[in-house]
């Protein structure tokens, strides 16, 4: 049985060994620290955090003018308070004056679960991808997640980073995995159809490949851990090796990771592009396991797009 952690746990121990290796690194929270996890960092550096209240507009605007005085802030709040309430300070503040500012919002997609569909953010990566200047990163697991927050420390310019509150498997294995901003990772070849998937989901599109595997399906999977910049080489490339894609996200299939894969295809070379993802509906409340099911952000959902795919392609 695989290992599970919150990636949101990840964010928070990765902080907490950055305060020790770069000194100019500062966290602001909107008084949720201990949801955010960044109470790991004030932990073991409190000088350097700041509870800013429930103010997150404010928030922002502090961190864009930390990062003026050579400070390197990690902004903390929900994905719905950071994306939705604070979106007017992160694009006026931080992405248009392309400020060193690291969004990591925690708490998005559906699995928040219980807090129902206020909370539930499934658009945060539709909005931060259409920012100018905006990095927008969704790591699958632990391992990818903590990869990601030393990279964006030392990358200088604005980021986005989704994370969540339930716990996922670890997928990736932290000896051999390499993170590199804006390039994808191929999880394993095949020729049929390929999936691309991002953030949880990366975890349901390796089981549809077991489950299609058995009926003599072959998919290749990518994990697409960085939407903007997207990998448009690799996507370009498996969509010629496979000549159909299916995209999976935990997040509406309008403006996130099938909309990117799409618009890349259809400049570059058009095949079948199916989605799989939250079809421009609100989320409810309910336990994560039974809300992505009820959503269909299943592997089994994955098979039957992949199926239907492979058929447009013929």
């Amino acid at each position: 049985m695989n290992k599970k952690i919150a990636t949101r746990e990840s964010y928070g121990k990765a902080l907490a060994e950055l305060a020790n290796t770069n000194s100019n690194i500062v966290v602001l929270d909107a008084d949720l620290s201990k949801s955010t996890k960044t109470a790991d960092f004030k932990a073991v550096c409190p000088e350097r955090f700041l509870n800013m209240g429930i103010a997150e507009g404010n928030m922002m605007g502090v961190a864009a003018g930390l990062s003026t005085c050579g400070k390197v802030p990690f902004v903390s709040t929900f994905a719905m308070f950071a994306a939705g309430r604070a979106f007017e300070q992160i694009r006026n503040s931080i992405c248009y004056p392309k400020l060193n500012v690291k969004v990591c919002a925690t708490h998005a997609g559906l699995t928040v679960g219980e807090d129902g569909a206020s909370h539930q953010s499934v658009e945060d990566l539709s909005l931060m991808r259409s920012i100018p200047n905006m990095v927008v990163i969704s790591p699958s697991d632990d391992v990818e997640t903590k990869a990601a927050i030393r990279a964006i420390a030392e990358y200088n310019g604005p980021c986005y980073v989704r994370l969540g509150r339930a716990a996922v498997n670890v997928i990736n294995d932290e000896a051999t995995y390499k993170f590199e901003l804006g390039k994808g990772v191929v999880v394993s070849e095949g020729t049929d159809a390929t999936i691309f998937a991002t953030g949880i989901m990366v975890d349901t599109a390796i089981e549809a490949k077991e489950l299609l595997t058995k009926e003599g399906i072959n998919v290749k999977v990518v994990n697409i851990h960085t939407l903007k910049p997207i990998d448009e080489e690799l996507i370009i490339k498996a969509a010629k090796e496979t000549g159909a894609v299916v995209t999976a996200e935990e997040h509406s299939i309008i403006g996130g990771l099938g909309s990117a894969v799409a618009e890349v295809l259809a400049e570059n070379y058009p095949v079948p592009v199916l989605r799989v993802g939250i079809k421009d509906t609100f989320g409810e409340s309910g336990k994560p396991d039974e809300l992505l099911k009820a959503y269909n952000l299943t592997s089994e959902e994955i098979v039957t797009k992949v199926k239907k795919a492979i058929a447009l392609k013929k």
